[in-house]
């Protein structure tokens, strides 16, 4: 028990080890964590409440919504209060009105629509899926483009000097100053969202690639040569090698790069997708599906983090250590 409240942020155990200054002690606690969501889901909660309407009028509305069949939601309370002569917007008090933020059992509710209705023609696991096929391709691309020409940057002078204009000219633009002129080019839709992302990705998988050569230690180069190796052998089993911890930030920072991009590419011309789904939500005024749509990206950026990471540790156990 004590080992597990240790684990959670507290006991001796804690105190010993997490010292104040010092910045390799600290990390992050789950159970911290968790009271974190917890505050962010009750604030949430809290907000969108409505606070004070008639009780005659809600007890009212409740059993006339219950003999139909229907879901309480809180915009249809107040649309409703808004036409009964007995209530009006003034005899209630809410931070964030139904016109503003959907509340936690709204949103839920549209969840479920969602899950089994769809909205746009497409399931919310149909306009996910398409999203991540996109971001999917544009990471494949970028790495097959990029990963090359970093490394050959790395390890050539005239290569480096032949590529290093024109990734430092397309660098700094970002994707979506360009989502125009691809528009233009490609059409709207997938063709174009591919190409972005492959734009998003490409440029950072350089850097990181040319940033992972110049990491290799040279006596680990001089070695493999005082052995007998070749060149294709030094880049397979030392170059390679050493260079994949700075590949991989540069995937995790790419995969992150190119899922906002995604997102914001889709609010333009895409028929499908997490982007295209809020999007037209907004027209309708459909709040709780556009919230649905951000807690559903926030939630898959975590896990592809995640998912980086545990690759990173499995694939790359020697990070760290010389």
């Amino acid at each position: 028990m004590t080992a597990l409240f240790s684990r959670f942020g507290g006991g001796p155990d804690a105190r010993k080890t997490v010292t104040f200054g010092d910045a390799a002690a600290v990390r992050s606690l789950p159970f911290w964590s968790l009271v974190s969501l917890i505050g962010i889901i009750v604030l949430w909660w809290a907000g969108t409440k409505p606070w004070g309407f008639p009780s005659d009028f809600q007890q009212a509305y409740e059993a006339k919504a219950a003999a139909e069949g229907d879901n309480i939601t809180t915009r249809q309370m107040l649309i409703e209060c808004g036409a009964a002569p007995d209530c009006d917007d003034s005899m209630y008090s809410q931070f964030l009105g139904p016109r503003t933020m959907a509340s936690p059992i709204d949103t839920w509710r549209g969840f479920n629509v969602l899950r089994t209705d769809g909205f746009a023609d497409h399931t919310l696991w149909e306009h996910s899926w398409i999203s991540l096929w996109r971001v999917i391709r544009g990471m494949f691309f970028g790495i097959l483009f990029g990963v090359p020409v970093g490394m050959a940057m790395g390890l050539s002078s005239r290569l480096r000097g032949l590529f290093d204009t024109p990734v430092e000219l397309f660098r700094p633009i970002p994707p979506l100053g360009i989502l125009p002129l691809f528009i233009l080019w490609f059409g709207i839709g997938d063709p174009s969202a591919v190409r972005l992302l492959i734009f998003a990705s490409v440029w950072i998988m350089i850097i990181s690639a040319r940033a992972g050569v110049g990491t290799v230690k040279l006596s680990k180069i001089r070695a493999a040569y005082s052995l007998g190796a070749s060149k294709p052998q030094v880049l397979r089993r030392v170059i390679l090698p050493n260079a994949l911890p700075e590949l991989f930030t540069g995937i995790r920072v790419a995969l992150g790069v190119s899922w906002g991009t995604l997102v914001a590419a889709e609010l333009v011309g895409a028929e499908a997708g997490l982007g295209s789904m809020i999007f037209r939500a907004r027209n309708f005024f459909r709040l709780d599906v556009m919230l649905v749509g951000i807690i559903v990206i926030a939630v898959i950026g975590v896990l592809m983090d995640v998912f980086m990471r545990f690759l990173e540790a499995r694939l790359i156990p020697w990070r760290g250590k010389g």
